[in-house]
């Protein structure tokens, strides 16, 4: 696997088995490793604020998780086929992990946790989930949820809290998680439970998820989208001008 900068973020080229294969010898690690599933809105968050760039300085891993990133990877060598989608990742590793590998599940509503949780070992019987916490919780609360972590020491740790929540509780939070893999994946708790709908497959081919994403929850993206996407194609266009600052 060979890591290819995209507007600054080292983009690993891999696929889903290449990666979950990956990441189980990852568990064999005495500390944590920790995993972004890496959208445009992620590179872009990371070259323009500062900040979000720190947060994320502790994941050893950006997976490229959206169709813009792979034509970007592809321009430059890539050679990739697909990439690497949050969502069907989660489900990938999770149904390829089964005991004696063990998960637990930070984030979303209790029904979407219930609802994740009978749906992969209604496919996987030999899934362990051994702990789960929803994502709505204070800051008074996680002291108790690492802890509880540190207990049950699981190989697979999912976040899924929303971006930049999730990145910035991976942040604060790694260096006390002594061991495993730890994923931010976002929205993959809400497709893979089926609480909330996913892009036909012709429009993830063709790099249309936002759009899809936008028509079905736009009071809460619209803005988001217009700002990253424009920063996005305005960083590429630069970064092509300019190549020494990709």
């Amino acid at each position: 696997m060979q890591s290819i900068p995209v507007l600054g973020t080292p983009l690993l080229a891999t696929n889903y088995a290449e990666f979950t294969a990956h990441c189980q010898e990852l568990t064999r690690l005495h500390h944590a490793t920790a995993v972004d599933l890496t959208n445009t809105q992620i590179v872009t968050m990371r070259r323009h604020e500062p900040l979000f760039r720190e947060i994320t300085s502790r994941f050893e891993y950006f997976v490229p998780d959206g169709m813009p990133l792979i034509w970007a990877l592809n321009r430059r060598g890539a050679g990739m086929k697909d990439r690497v989608y949050g969502p069907k990742f989660m489900r990938h590793c999770m149904l390829n992990s089964p005991a004696p590998f063990t998960h637990y599940l930070l984030g979303g509503s209790p029904d979407c946790l219930r609802a994740l949780e009978e749906k992969l070992t209604s496919e996987q019987p030999q899934l362990r989930i051994v702990g789960r916490r929803n994502g709505y919780f204070g800051p008074e609360e996680e002291p108790e949820i690492l802890a509880e972590i540190t207990a049950l020491s699981p190989d697979f740790v999912w976040v899924g809290l929303g971006t930049p929540k999730q990145q910035d509780w991976i942040h604060r939070h790694k260096a006390s998680i002594t061991r495993g893999v730890i994923f931010a994946v976002g929205f993959a708790f809400d497709v893979n439970a089926g609480t909330k709908p996913d892009a036909p497959a012709w429009m993830q081919k063709r790099g249309l998820t936002w759009l899809f994403r936008l028509a079905s929850e736009p009071r809460r993206l619209l803005t988001r989208y217009l700002r990253y996407n424009s920063l996005f194609l305005f960083y590429l266009g630069k970064d092509a001008i300019s190549p020494t600052r990709r």
